[in-house]
């Protein structure tokens, strides 16, 4: 099966004019309509009717921010942009296409991450439209269109990068929300760019582990926060205890041969380490009583 490409529609300026001369030939054909009827022609007054109402029906307006596309039985003539009252004969047809930037926030869509973890994200991504005939006529529906491609958009970026704590200190979802929002401006760019439209930015909104691994993963991300917390204390501990034994050693307040030293570092780190506060046991004897 032989399948062709669509043929590529460029934006150019249109074929309206400025609709302030014709007002004034429409004020002169109202007056000539107006002299006929005083002076009973009919017929010319008809033909003054008509004619006003042919030239009214080729007015219209362009708003800011909004380009008119005009075609004529089918054929691209191009697009108007300039603001104000516009003129074009009456078997143009014309099409408004709004310009300005619209803000879109996708549902909370279920995908995989890069580890296969079922997780929720959804995206907020600003476009507008910058050439209004590829979005006439190069795609059915922009607006549809736009709203899709972000969703595949965002599916084929969760699916690169891991939710958390990914290997070698790769990106992730969680941390490195410029780098995924980057990403998904970029993938989601290159989609939307047959439609003419401009992505001017793309971030993530919503993002979390799905509900039936949810409290699994908060006990993995508790436990994580413990070993943490637990190699910071016993860091601490480490340099705490050396610290003490260069001070003794310095000062000479006390001598302790290798099997001291190897007890009083043990107690050292169980006071220092421990859960709950030590119970301290007084030696009322020698040293080594």
């Amino acid at each position: 099966m032989n399948t062709q490409p669509i043929n590529s529609t460029r934006e150019r300026p249109g074929a309206g004019s400025s609709g302030g001369l014709w007002l004034l030939i429409v004020l002169v054909f109202l007056a000539g309509a107006g002299v006929a009827i005083a002076l009973r022609l009919i017929p010319p007054a008809i033909v003054m009717g008509v004619l006003t109402l042919l030239a009214v029906s080729g007015f219209y307006t362009v708003q800011p921010n909004q380009a008119v596309a005009i075609t004529v039985f089918g054929n691209y003539k191009g697009s108007d942009r300039t603001t104000g009252l516009r003129w074009v004969p009456f078997w143009y047809t014309r099409k408004n296409v709004s310009l300005r930037v619209r803000n879109v926030t996708s549902e909370a869509l279920k995908v995989n991450d890069q580890r296969g973890n079922p997780i929720e994200i959804a995206a907020n991504v600003v476009w507008h439209v910058s050439d209004s005939a590829q979005a006439l006529f190069d795609v059915d529906d922009y607006n549809v269109f736009v709203n899709i491609q972000i969703e595949t958009a965002l599916r084929e970026t969760a699916r690169q990068y891991a939710y958390d704590h990914a290997e070698d200190g790769a990106p992730t979802l969680r941390d490195d929300a410029d780098i995924v929002g980057a990403r998904l401006k970029a993938d989601l760019q290159l989609r939307v760019e047959v439609a003419g439209v401009t992505v001017d930015e793309a971030h993530l909104m919503h993002l979390a582990y799905a509900p039936e691994i949810a409290g699994a993963m908060l006990k993995r991300q508790q436990a994580e926060a413990v070993i943490a917390a637990r190699q910071k204390i016993v860091a601490g501990a480490v340099g705490m205890v050396e610290m003490a034994l260069e001070q003794l050693s310095e000062r000479g307040v006390v001598k302790l041969d290798e099997e001291r030293k190897a007890a009083m570092v043990s107690n050292l780190l169980v006071v220092l380490c421990a859960d709950r506060e030590a119970q301290p046991v007084v030696n009322t004897g020698t040293l080594y009583g």
